[in-house]
């Protein structure tokens, strides 16, 4: 995974939007996002996975592609709604098979915004209450694996005035000391 500041330049939101400003993994970090780099096993043995997921108290996984081709119609839609700035009441972890895309997530205190671009081999955990969105790069297509504490779901809350108020967001607030 590649860190940095994002641009804000206007544009393809696909495209890198690379300000030339790195973030260090510490950084990443102090923010409760996590990364691993684990290689993609040939053999389809989540091994190191498994372990991590046996760490971390997830019980449950998924596998979902987005594609053009995939998702047919409904592409352009579905990218755009992963691009709205939301936050869920859980963890989001993302383990990449295949293809690359970016999330972004909102520095503190400044709330800018860093992206981190992945790829096959990356593992990301997003806290819950963190403020992101997620795109994918030029080249379209990406393949993940989702772990998941509970039960497999995806609710996005947009920001907004009440999802400022969320007791996930204020818990994620507290545990980063921003008042």
């Amino acid at each position: 995974m590649r860190a940095y500041y994002f641009d804000n330049l206007p544009g393809d939101q696909r495209a890198p939007h690379d300000s030339g400003k790195p973030v260090d993994k510490a950084i990443l970090e102090s923010f409760g996002v996590l990364h691993w780099r684990l290689p993609v096993p040939s053999d389809g043995r989540y091994t190191a996975i498994d372990a991590i997921a046996q760490e971390r108290n997830y019980k449950n996984r998924d596998f979902i592609a987005i594609t053009k081709e995939g998702l047919g119609d409904s592409y352009e839609s579905k990218i755009k709604m992963f691009y709205e700035e939301h936050m869920h009441e859980d963890e989001e972890i993302r383990y990449i098979l295949e293809g690359s895309g970016y999330f972004d997530v909102r520095d503190h205190p400044s709330d800018t915004w860093i992206r981190c671009a992945v790829d096959a081999g990356d593992l990301i955990v997003l806290p819950a209450g963190i403020y992101h969105r997620f795109t994918l790069d030029e080249v379209n297509t990406i393949r993940v694996m989702r772990l998941f504490k509970d039960e497999p779901k995806w609710t996005p809350h947009n920001r907004g005035e009440v999802t400022d108020s969320n007791p996930y967001r204020l818990d994620y607030l507290k545990s980063i000391a921003v008042n």
